[in-house]
């Protein structure tokens, strides 16, 4: 009788919870606004010469995809600058399981150059910057994220 209790409370609480209102276990990519000291100190070393710090650049990175992330919601798009992060984006079709059918891929300086207009769509495609797979991966026209700056 004390374990069918025991999994009767069990069973109620899981009942009672509700799945909607539960928050993601994935935090938000970053609370960071793209105009933040990360994306203008990454900008002003690269303007120098300079290699910025792998913590800037990373907090960069984030501040840049959580942008595009709320400009084209969805999940019908992974956009990855590995390692600092990955985003889904764009609507239509999810994305469940294995292998993104559309995936968006760049290192951190580019994706950093893409986003704030230093650097061109097409030409990060035609020089092999940017690696797109799949036929909705072309995201030039929600590129640049801010304005071009120096």
């Amino acid at each position: 009788m004390g374990n069918y209790a025991l999994s009767a409370d069990v069973t109620e609480a899981r009942v009672s919870l509700q799945w909607p209102d539960v928050p993601s276990y994935r935090p938000d990519v970053s609370p960071a606004h793209p105009n933040s000291e990360p994306v203008t100190a990454v900008l002003r070393a690269l303007d120098r010469g300079v290699e910025p710090g792998p913590d800037v650049i990373r907090d960069a990175v984030r501040a840049l995809l959580s942008v595009l992330a709320a400009r084209a919601p969805g999940r019908s798009v992974e956009v990855r600058v590995p390692p600092y992060g990955a985003i889904q984006c764009v609507s239509g079709p999810r994305h469940t399981r294995g292998t993104p059918a559309n995936v968006v891929e760049t290192d951190p300086v580019t994706w950093i150059l893409l986003a704030t207009g230093r650097l061109d769509w097409t030409e990060a495609r035609r020089t092999g910057r940017v690696h797109a797979s799949g036929i909705r991966t072309d995201i030039s026209d929600l590129l640049p994220l801010v304005p071009a700056s120096g």
